[in-house]
């Protein structure tokens, strides 16, 4: 399944321009659902959000709509994956499982200046749950900031997946990238205006690509010809492929059979994203 969305959906430069006048803002996911099929939940970087919140945006949407959630930078960013148990616990724990069978794959991002450390992410992949009973298990260990405002119910036992988005160079290394394989864990395929390293090394079942901007970061549109070798390359991934000219970092053997896509739009300053997402969107329907 190949899904085309958009990074966060609350952006008050948007309005008037991709959202119609007069749309209120309570409904402005409901009018992205009912052109794309996913979105990137942002504000959960930021902040723990609510179990309400997670509610409101499942019902929002169509049936077969699907959110990747991106993970708390309290444990990439603060803590740097240092004794990230309870962390995982309460981002767990606010209300992401309420998603249910629309909750897509985690995306964990990490900083620019944080070089590669084996024993940590190591530790953090054997500390993910791959299902959502697993998510509901942790979740519970929660502490008491999560006290009366915690979720952790699932309502069928999912595969959970998780996609590791990389900026400092040390980390695209052969090691990295075993781990994630042997974990089933996907490198973020980020497209960055050359801030940061690039590379398509595919270590899971599934792909997951985040389009910030070809020229400028988080600013610059994409053109047509853009946009048809991104597509060009989405068939090839979910057919099972690889581009020829695919910049690796390891010789490692493709898995067989085809992979899920997800692919988002980031580039929202000058209002592109959208608009970006509904004309890749349509070209891979063709």
């Amino acid at each position: 399944m190949i899904r085309i969305g958009i990074s966060g959906w609350r952006y008050p430069g948007w309005r008037g321009t991709f959202y119609p006048k007069g749309l209120p803002q309570r409904r402005e996911l409901e009018y992205v659902g009912s052109m794309l099929s996913t979105v990137e939940i942002n504000g959960s970087f930021y902040s723990l959000q609510r179990p309400s919140s997670y509610l409101r945006w499942r019902e929002a949407t169509p049936p077969d709509f699907v959110f990747a959630v991106k993970g708390s930078r309290f444990i990439t960013h603060m803590k740097k994956l240092s004794d990230p148990e309870v962390g995982l616990a309460n981002f767990l724990a606010s209300g992401v499982l309420a998603l249910g069978p629309k909750l897509g794959p985690l995306l964990w991002q990490f900083p620019e200046a944080w070089k590669f450390d084996a024993a940590r992410f190591a530790a953090f992949l054997e500390l993910l749950p791959r299902t959502t009973m697993q998510a509901a298990a942790l979740a519970e260990r929660h502490d008491e900031r999560l006290a009366g405002r915690s979720w952790a119910e699932v309502e069928a036992d999912l595969p959970l997946r998780h996609a590791f988005e990389v900026r400092n160079p040390s980390c695209f290394c052969p090691e990295f990238a075993e781990l994630l394989r042997a974990h089933g864990a996907a490198l973020v395929l980020a497209d960055t205006a050359g801030r940061w390293p690039y590379a398509e090394e595919l270590t899971a079942d599934f792909v997951y690509v985040r389009l910030h901007g070809a020229e400028q970061l988080y600013a610059s549109g994409y053109t047509d010809a853009q946009l048809d070798w991104w597509a060009a390359r989405i068939r090839t991934w979910a057919a099972g492929g690889e581009a020829e000219d695919a910049r690796r970092i390891t010789d490692a053997s493709l898995r067989p059979g085809g992979r899920d896509v997800y692919v988002y739009f980031d580039n929202d300053a000058k209002v592109h994203a959208p608009f970006d997402a509904l004309r890749l969107a349509e070209l891979l329907r063709e």
